[in-house]
């Protein structure tokens, strides 16, 4: 797809021909529906000239909802990059090339998806598993304001063992001497795993109390926040927030 010679957006010639409002035209384009020379094109500023355009059968100019994504982060993403990166993180993770085939979502990904999304309860350095992104101010604020409610389930492979005082004091928080920690749900789920499923946790806590205990760690996964979890998302790729779904 050339742009020689464009000096129209492609939001104001598309409102001309079909015709439309701009507005209309500016969703139609945003929502993927809109064809430049035989491929999508979703940037409304899109320069044209005399190149041939196309509406997709069934288009509707619907205003698109903020998404929430959630990706399966491997472990080399540490806490302090998510910080200093944000916006710029979410756009090297969250392309349509990462998207889950499998995501029971049933939406498209649009581009409109990716922008200005925020970064939330990033990963310590070495956790991996569930990350959020979102668009949506009212995930965001219950995200940041709801931790001490919000239950977090996690994987803990380890090697060691633990005696059963052991066992009780990463249940009741007190694993660290002299500091207590969130309480919580642990168990083993096999010899060389055990899930936690805590309130209120704080980054590094896991490593902390296990390390406390004679555990050495080996891999932390987050595999739930609140009522959301991962599901089967692949490591790398990323899922939509489902209708229904709630933190």
């Amino acid at each position: 797809m050339s742009d020689k010679d464009a000096d129209e957006r492609l939001s104001k010639r598309l409102a001309r021909e079909l015709p439309c409002s701009r507005r209309e035209a500016e969703l139609y384009i945003a929502g993927g529906w809109v064809k430049v020379d035989g491929l999508t094109v979703e940037e409304p500023q899109f320069k044209v000239g005399d190149q041939p355009i196309e509406l997709a059968p069934g288009a509707t100019p619907r205003e698109i909802p903020s998404a929430t994504l959630l990706f399966n982060a491997p472990a080399n993403i540490a806490s302090g990059e998510v910080k200093a990166q944000g916006e710029d993180l979410a756009r090297r993770l969250i392309r349509k090339a990462t998207h889950w085939a499998q995501d029971p979502a049933g939406l498209a990904p649009l581009k409109a998806h990716f922008r200005g999304l925020a970064t939330l309860l990033p990963l310590a350095p070495g956790e991996e598993g569930l990350l959020v992104f979102t668009q949506d101010r009212g995930v965001a604020r219950r995200l940041d304001e709801g931790r001490m409610r919000l239950e977090e389930e996690w994987q803990v492979e380890v090697i060691g063992s633990l005696n059963e005082r052991q066992l009780a004091s990463l249940r009741d928080g007190s694993a660290v001497p002299g500091r207590q920690l969130a309480p919580g749900k642990v168990s083993w789920q096999s010899e060389t795993r055990l899930r936690f499923a805590l309130k209120g946790m704080v980054p590094g806590q896991l490593e902390l109390i296990c390390r406390s205990v004679g555990l050495t760690v080996v891999a932390t996964r987050r595999l739930r926040i609140g009522g959301v979890s991962l599901g089967r998302v692949p490591l790398g790729e990323w899922r939509y927030l489902k209708p229904g779904e709630r933190f």
